[in-house]
Order: structure tokens, then sequence, then C-alpha cells
């Protein structure tokens, strides 16, 4: 596959990296930002998915496409395989469980180990495709049965790359840990054993990294609160390049599956030592804030401390006793009730504040999968966000500011949360929709998140609310951790961080460590951290193109960094993307364990029929999400009759040519599951009946002499979401089950109190 080529022909090559399709095309994804290329069966024939690759464009395709013709692999990912064996006419071959891969792994009978027929393992490739041959590999690992309880998560953290054992070196110093709070630790530390701080979780969490504390108290000359937020001191035990946090890098965050967590730390720190377990003294770092009745932090201050939770509280639980001061769960918890009255104080206080700087709020469902004891799907269902929940996202979303503004003022690098605002074309796509879905309101050239969210409260009781409220949410890009502070879009924030769950997020961490050097007024120095892999390299292109924002008016011009001073700020760099990548990693491996249970789950209903609402709308059909499981899946444009549909990107609908009759996010339809692939994580949904808008006299008009074009290709772009972290802030203003038979060759395929942050 390797050529050179001419320097004159070099400027008409490209790089990129491949991503296959599960028909057997593919496409490369272009370093420079621009467009796919596609990459026609015969092309991928030699190429694998995630293939570095250099291509030259030799035509464009029926839909006007541009067609790359493979001319260099730079670089072959080493990534195991995951897949089913499987002995085809004498022949073993393993068939890749992710169907990007395009092309099974024949494995020659030497290299079979222990494993047997339609048994999962994992190969690792030890001849690369040709034009006129398979790869071939050999079995390195056994993962068991397909149907093995808990195979799915087994699948995903291979097939993602999530970093699941412990190092050697890691456990051995895990061991050298204390089992509790020694004397020793508890120096220059302000005790707080007797303030009745209380963790409230969900029911089945089983760390706990942040308690809560909440009192009157006179602020300036008006009421207020103090209120306290301790989060677990991980940064004692876990010191800076040792073992334990060399291995926490590498995962950056914990991972949670159903039933399952691979956590950040091990076990010992996590659920033990590290975790504010009820009435045990346990390290924190505490940041103490003074709110007004506005729900404005006036002043704050970090220090460290030793406390003892006075209890274990979950959000059910809190949320009874706040609904009802003289109910049960009242009775049960009376000790406890004048601190959580005073909590639910300053909530509704911190409340009005996010209000006042018009931060973003949509309300959203979120769903909980619930297991039986076998790992399979009982029931799907939604997962209501009550005031205890509230409460604790805006205590924690205060502290993570204070947090910010405290290493902003403490002149440190340190790792921001950083969301910013929707990019021109994102603007412009939906400038677009919010007129032609005649919202009579709009975004400004320069939008701030009080925009969106006056457009929310505007259409809110709507019938499109839902689809307009998507469309608001995908113009928003995602957030990232890096040292360069832009911000909090979503969030109305000046600066932002994370500070409150050191246990199972390494940016965390880094935040803890450099809020005690200023502390300790030393310097907090990066550590000789490993080389991050394949998620940083692709989250490190996709920003390359960013370009820095200008200087504002009057501001001074940023200084170039030379030396130490630039060397430093690119490690922050380097952790700030790893960080954010093995979070995006997390994400996908979550998504696809789901994804595989439901598609288990419905496998057992398939025939039955649904009532349910259009969640998004694409060129080749309409994914639905049924209204009684939360359940999405396609209805393909083939099922939708037998006129030809138009796809209007403005409108995000599907509108019939003939009839003029419309598909929009939020229509409601019928269904039938009609299809189920689990090794494609695709669920497929016939039409019954039709809820689609129909068109008025305008409309039809504008149909009738409407040409038809091709269709797009089908393939489905991935969501475009805003991740908003769980906290809210504070401060600055604004294949089906059995593999069809292959008879012939496979396919190819406390010190003194700080200002209060700038608003």
């Amino acid at each position: 596959m390797s050529s050179k080529t001419s320097p004159a022909h070099f400027a008409d090559e490209i790089e990129g990296t491949v991503q296959g399709h599960r028909d057997g095309h593919g496409f490369v994804i272009r370093d420079d930002g621009q467009g796919d290329i596609f990459l026609p069966p015969n092309e991928m024939r030699a190429v694998l998915h995630k293939d570095r690759v250099r291509v030259r464009i030799v035509r464009q395709d029926r839909r006007g496409r541009p067609e790359g013709r493979v001319v260099e692999i730079i670089e072959r990912p080493v990534q195991p395989l995951i897949g089913r064996l499987l002995q085809e006419s004498g022949v073993w071959l393993v068939a890749p469980e992710d169907k990007r891969y395009g092309q099974d792994v024949l494995i020659p009978a030497s290299a079979l180990g222990v494993a047997k027929p339609g048994q999962v393992v994992v190969v690792q490739l030890t001849e690369p495709p040709a034009l006129f041959g398979q790869p071939v590999g050999r079995i390195t690992e056994v993962l068991g049965e397909v149907d093995d309880p808990g195979m799915e998560i087994e699948i995903a953290v291979r097939k993602y790359g999530v970093p699941h054992e412990f190092s050697e070196a890691c456990l051995a110093l895990t061991k050298t840990l204390p089992d509790h709070v020694r004397a020793q630790d508890k120096k220059q530390r302000v005790d707080l054993t007797d303030v009745p701080l209380v963790t409230i979780d969900g029911e089945d969490a089983r760390d706990f990294d942040d308690a809560v504390y909440c009192e009157p108290a006179k602020v300036g000359r008006g009421k207020g609160w103090r209120l306290l937020v301790a989060i677990a001191d991980v940064s004692h035990y876990v010191q800076t390049g040792s073992a334990i946090d060399i291995d926490a890098y590498d995962r950056a965050t914990s991972v949670y599956f159903p039933r399952r967590v691979i956590p950040m730390l091990p076990e010992k720190l996590s659920n033990g030592l590290c975790s504010l377990n009820p009435e045990v003294e346990r390290l924190c770092m505490v940041c103490d804030m003074l709110v007004t009745a506005k729900g404005v932090v006036h002043a704050y201050q970090f220090y460290p401390a030793v406390m003892r939770s006075h209890a274990r509280l979950t959000y059910t639980e809190v949320a009874a006793i706040l609904a009802n001061t003289r109910g049960p769960e009242a009775a049960k918890r009376k000790e406890r009730l004048p601190e959580l009255l005073n909590l639910h104080d300053v909530y509704r206080a911190l409340l009005l504040e996010r209000r006042a700087r018009g931060a973003v709020d949509f309300e959203t469902t979120e769903t909980q999968i619930v297991c039986d004891d076998n790992g399979r799907i009982e029931k799907i269902v939604p997962r209501t966000r009550n005031d205890a929940h509230k409460l604790i996202e805006e205590a924690m979303l205060a502290a993570n500011v204070c947090s910010a503004d405290f290493i902003a003022q403490g002149k440190q690098h340190g790792l921001y949360r950083v969301h910013e605002g929707p990019t021109p074309e994102k603007q412009e796509i939906l400038r677009s929709y919010l007129k032609a879905m005649a919202v009579g309101m709009s975004i400004s050239e320069n939008p701030q998140p009080s925009e969106f969210q006056a457009i929310a409260e505007a259409t809110k009781d709507r019938p499109d609310a839902q689809q307009i409220h998507t469309m608001l949410l995908r113009s928003m890009q995602q957030a990232i951790y890096t040292p360069a502070n832009s911000g909090h879009f979503g969030l109305a924030f000046e600066a932002y961080t994370h500070f409150t769950s050191p246990i199972r997020r390494y940016p965390d961490l880094l935040v803890h460590r450099v809020i005690k050097a200023i502390l300790g007024k030393t310097k907090y120095q990066l550590p000789a951290l490993p080389v991050p892999g394949e998620a940083h390299a692709k989250l490190a292109k996709r920003l390359a193109a960013r370009v820095a924002p200008p200087a504002a008016p009057g501001e001074k011009p940023r200084k170039k960094e030379t030396g130490a001073a630039l060397k430093e700020t690119q490690s922050w760099e380097a952790a700030g993307l790893h960080c954010s990548a093995n979070e995006r990693r997390a994400d996908e491996a979550s998504r696809d364990v789901e994804a595989w249970l439901k598609c288990k789950y419905m496998r057992d209903h398939l025939g039955e029929e649904y009532s349910g609402v259009v969640s998004a709308v694409t060129s080749f059909g309409l994914f639905v999400t049924l209204d009684a499981m939360y359940v999405e899946g396609l209805v393909h444009i083939t099922e939708l009759g037998g006129e030809y549909f138009k796809f209007d990107e403005a409108r995000q609908e599907l509108r019939g040519e003939r009839s003029g009759i419309r598909y929009s996010i939020g229509t409601r339809v019928q269904v039938q599951v009609s299809r189920v692939d689990l090794d494609g994580r695709r669920i497929d949904f016939a039409l019954l009946t039709e809820g689609a808008l129909q068109p008025s006299r305008s409309q039809q008009k504008e149909h009738k002499g409407a040409r038809a074009e091709g269709k797009s290709k089908d393939k489905r772009p991935a969501p475009e979401k805003t991740k908003l972290p769980m906290v809210r802030e504070k401060s600055a203003p604004p294949q089906q089950e059995k593999r069809s038979a292959r008879g012939k060759a496979s396919k190819q395929k406390a010190a003194l109190l700080n200002t209060s942050p700038k608003r």
C-alpha cells in the first residue's frame, strides 16, 4: 500500500484516520478538520478501522462526496480485537464484535490456545490485511461465552481500551497505606469532628467524596449562611508521581456501568480510607463559604481538616424530609432536621443567583437501567431529580467556582473546566432553525447563556418545546479540561473547575494539589506522566484547529511563553487533553454497554407495538424513543411510505414530497419492534400509525414543485451533547443473535477569608 509520491503531487495527499462502516465502506476523518473522504469497499480491503493513512482524492461519487484512494498506511494502532471464534469449512476465524472492522481475522490452529467455538476472545494481529488476503492473528485471552453475565462489560473495557487492572506496583503501595486516620495525619488540620457534616448520595453509592453542612450567619450587614463543603482529601494518600498516581492518571476517571464500576483508585482508597463513611474520622479539604440572602458567595476559605460524617443520607430520604418535616422520614432524622432545612434555604438562595446570571438549565429525562442478579435488564425507569439532588449540585457548584477563583488568584497553573459557546457555524444553523420554526426569538452575534435560557423559557409550553430545547442543547460544544481559562458558557461562570470528586476524577485531584500548594506558599509541579494514548491523540487533533481568542479590547496582549514556562504550560495542556479524552472514552464504553443491554432486552419484545416520540431526525430516517421503555430505535426512511421524503436541515424534519407530511423531533408515532441487531447495537422499528404533522396550504404549494434528490449516506451522526457537570455552579456573571452463515470467504471489511470571585 505504501507508495512514494513526487513533491508535485504531495500537496494533493491528505492524512487522516480511517473510520470503518458496518456495510463495508469507510471514511477518512481528516486531520485538518475538513469534510470526511469516502473510501469504497475495495479500498477498505487492505486497511482497518482506526488506521492512520495518507489518501489522495480521485473523484466524487454519485452523492457528490470526495472519494479517496489510500496511498500509504502511516500507522496501525497496536490494539487487540474482540470477537467470537467461529469455524467455517474447517477454517478458524474470529468475527470482530465491532462491525467497523469489516474483515474477519483468520486464526491458525496453532494460535487457538484453549479457545472453543462460539466463545468471545481477544485477538492480537500477526499479519495485517492485504488487497487479496485477510488479516491473521492469534488468541491472547478467552473472555467466555457470549451470554455469560457481565460479558458486555468485559467486551467494552477491551474494545475501548479502558484500563481495568491495577499495576503490581500500585497494589503493593496500596497495601502499605493505613486502615484508619492516624494521629500524625491530623497535624496542622482543623478539627471538624463535632460539626454535623452529612453525606447525601444515591441509594447504590459506595464511595462518598463530599459532605455538607449549613448554618445561618451574618454576612456583611445582612442575613445569610455559612456553607461548608468537605471533600475527601485523596491527595494526602496519593502522592505525586507514585505508583498509585500513575495508575490513577492512566484511568483519569472511574467508569460506571450498570451493576459495576471500574474505579480510578484501588478499593482500599475509593471505598475505604478516602470515602467519607459515617461515624469514622476522615481527612478532608474544606471550602468554607459565606453566602448572602441573594445567593452570592461573599467570601470563602480553603483549609485541610479532619471530619466525622454524622449521617449517610440518600436523595430520596432527604427529599421526603424536606417535603414533610413532620413525616416518618423526618422523625427518624430529627437531630439532622435543622441542618437540612438550612441547606434547603441556602439552596434556594443559590438558585436565585443562578437564574440571575442566566445559566442554561434544560430539563432532560435521564434513565436508569435496573438489572437482575444475572446482569439482565429488568426494567428501565426515568431518573428523577428532586430538591435533594439540586441542593447538592448547587453546593458543589459553589465550591467548584471558589476553587477556580482561588487558583486564578494564586497565579498557578491548574485545570479549569471550560465550556465554550457555540461555534459561528452552529450559531448560524441555530438562527436558521429558530427562524424556520417561527420562534420569534434568536441569538445575537456574541450570544450569552441568558439568551439560550430565555428562548427555553419562552418556548417551554409549545408543543414542539422538546424539539427546540434539543436543538439549543446540540448547538453547544462539549466541555473540556484545560489550563487556559475561558469560562463555562452553559453555567454562565467566568471561571470554573472540578474540585468535588477526587475519588473518581483525576482533574479534581490535581486541583486539590494546587490549592494545597497555594495554601503552603509553594508551587505545584506536575510529575513526568506517561505519554497519553489514542484517546488523547484523537482529541488533540480535533482541538488543534482551535485558534486562541484575541485579547479583549483594553486587555493587555498575552505574553508569549518560552523556555521552562512554555514547557510547564504544555505539560498542563497535555494533562487536560488526556483527562478530557479519557472522560469521553469512559462515556463511549458506558453507552456501548447500555446499548448492548437494551438490544438484549428488546429481543424479548420482537413484534410488540409501542407508542413513542421522535427523538432525532436524519436524512435516512427517524430515531424514536419508546414511552414505556425509554429505548431508542430507528424507523428507516424506507418504512415511511411509498413517497420520497426530503430532509430539511433547517427545520430538522423529514417532509413528504407528494403529501407534505412532516416528521420532526417531538412527533408522536406508533411503532412495532421489527428487528434487533445485537452485534450492531441497533434496534429497528416499523411505523404503524402516523402522528406526523399535516402540511398547511402554503406548505402544500411549496412541496408541489420540489424535485427528488438522492438519499444521504445511511450513517448516523454522533449526537452533539453538551457535557454539563452533574454539579452546578456559582460566581462570575454572566445479529440478530446468531450470525448469518458464510458459505464463501468473509467480507473485507481555616485561614483568612479570601474575597469572593470577581463578577
